[in-house]
């Protein structure tokens, strides 16, 4: 008993603040009682939303019912209150319609109950809130967001013509409300960056942003380790396309695969995939030394991302993207030349993690995995491709390494699919053209040439 209510103390903590808070601004206790039972519903569903918390939400309620309640108290009508705003907001934050519409239910019904016509106004909010909310939902251009300003405007209008049977009185009223959806546009534009700072999350839009090849990590990669840029374009459009298969956020997955392997700057010469062909810096190390710097390129990622200000999110891609996988290669090295009473530990041997915890995380681990062992096949066919992917998987899966996330058998299979069908196009196997010897091209005539003699060659016949 007292371990869930030192679990549920925020939840406790906050519906007595709110009816307090009602009590001093003379609202309906009817109100916060309402709303508890709003979240109580909602709530099987926000825990299941990473990097969401009860404290976010009473934030975002608190602003948007905190300017309405501003409009309400000087006098001014309901019309001017820019109600979409946070819904817009949370559904760009948090990439969640569950929580958009439990903020535009909780925000309408409140403010409504300050109005002198709530019905009317209950009606007018929930239009514009729903409409902001689909239409932003998974925007990607800024042009998007004012778009569904537009939208909010127009659907408030036309639901006050629905209300009032097309009687048109006040005129005002309806510029008012139009004008009021394309400033709610104008202002998340302009908010959201800082609602991003404040609660620690990123958008699609600041996604694209990172996008940018010009972005000094990613020009650090091209120019100090070329051989893990590639890598990282090859992880970023298999997480992508496998995200697509299974409905997970692929921006975020391909932005994060962009990113996971950043820390292998600080030592670019001892990766594989950047190193010389004809020397491997390991061949001078112990296994434990070599051991050491692979893992520590997850901690020194970690601290790039940190000063070149990438968003949290992301570092769990640089966290995560290994698990807490065994360093195969380098513990068996050690078993091999371990000394007689010798202890070698497997967890000695292992990334520190943590597991993946989301489906894009996981994903971004096995793409990096599956096209680090499909690089190295040397005669890469179809069915060596598809071996590869499914070994790779399996001892993923088996390992525990996507314990943490909710990918299904069903989805992994998909992953699968869609791993071994690109993997196949990019290193599929070549057509070995024969080459011609330099005699035979000097002494070759085009085939024009000697089925038709030139004029020349006609007055020299008899």
């Amino acid at each position: 008993m007292k371990k869930l209510f030192i679990k549920n103390f925020w939840a406790y903590a906050t519906a007595i603040f709110m009816f307090l808070f009602s009590q001093i601004i003379r609202l309906n206790l009817a109100v916060p009682f309402g709303l508890i039972i709003l979240y109580t519903c909602f709530r099987p569903r926000f825990l299941k939303i990473k990097n969401l918390k009860l404290l976010h939400l009473v934030f975002l309620f608190l602003v948007t019912f905190s300017l309405g309640y501003l409009i309400l108290k000087h006098g001014l009508s309901f019309y001017y209150v820019p109600i979409a705003i946070i819904p817009m907001l949370a559904v760009l934050l948090f990439d969640s319609m569950e929580v958009a519409y439990f903020l535009s239910l909780a925000s309408s019904l409140s403010l409504a109950s300050l109005t002198t016509e709530p019905f009317k106004a209950t009606l007018l909010f929930l239009a514009a809130c729903s409409g902001g909310i689909l239409f932003v939902n998974a925007a990607r251009k800024r042009t998007r967001v004012i778009q569904a300003g537009i939208l909010v405007g127009l659907l408030q209008l036309t639901m006050l013509l629905l209300i009032e049977h097309f009687w048109i009185i006040l005129p005002g009223r309806y510029v008012i409300i139009l004008a009021n959806g394309i400033l709610s546009g104008i202002i998340v534009l302009g908010a959201l960056p800082v609602f991003e700072y404040v609660l620690q999350t990123v958008t699609n839009i600041s996604l694209l942003e990172l996008a940018d090849f010009h972005h000094p990590v990613l020009q650090r990669m091209i120019m100090e380790a070329p051989g893990t840029y590639h890598h990282s374009l090859i992880v970023g459009n298999l997480s992508d396309t496998a995200c697509e298969a299974v409905g997970a956020n692929s921006l975020l997955a391909r932005i994060g695969a962009y990113y996971h392997d950043i820390g292998k700057l600080q030592k670019p010469e001892y990766f594989i995939e950047n190193q010389d062909i004809q020397r491997n810096k390991h061949n001078e190390l112990s296994p434990t030394m070599s051991k050491l710097i692979i893992m520590n390129h997850v901690k020194e990622g970690i601290e790039l991302a940190k000063r070149y200000k990438l968003s949290p999110v992301l570092w769990d891609f640089i966290q995560q993207h290994h698990g807490n996988s065994l360093v195969y290669y380098f513990y068996r090295r050690a078993l091999e030349g371990k000394e007689e009473n010798q202890e070698i530990s497997e967890e000695g041997f292992r990334y520190p993690g943590p597991k993946p915890d989301t489906k894009e995380s996981a994903i971004v681990l096995l793409a990096d995995s599956v096209e680090a062992a499909t690089r190295c096949l040397k005669d890469p066919t179809p069915a060596k491709i598809e071996e590869m992917v499914h070994k790779i998987i399996n001892n993923k899966f088996i390992d525990g390494q996507l314990d943490a996330c909710d990918l299904t058998l069903k989805e992994i299979e998909k992953i699968s699919s869609v791993f071994t069908k690109i993997l196949s196009g990019i290193y599929h196997s070549r057509v070995n053209y024969p080459s011609e010897t330099r005699d035979e091209n000097i002494h070759k005539k085009p085939a024009k040439e000697a089925s038709h003699p030139g004029s020349k060659d006609k007055n020299l016949n008899p």
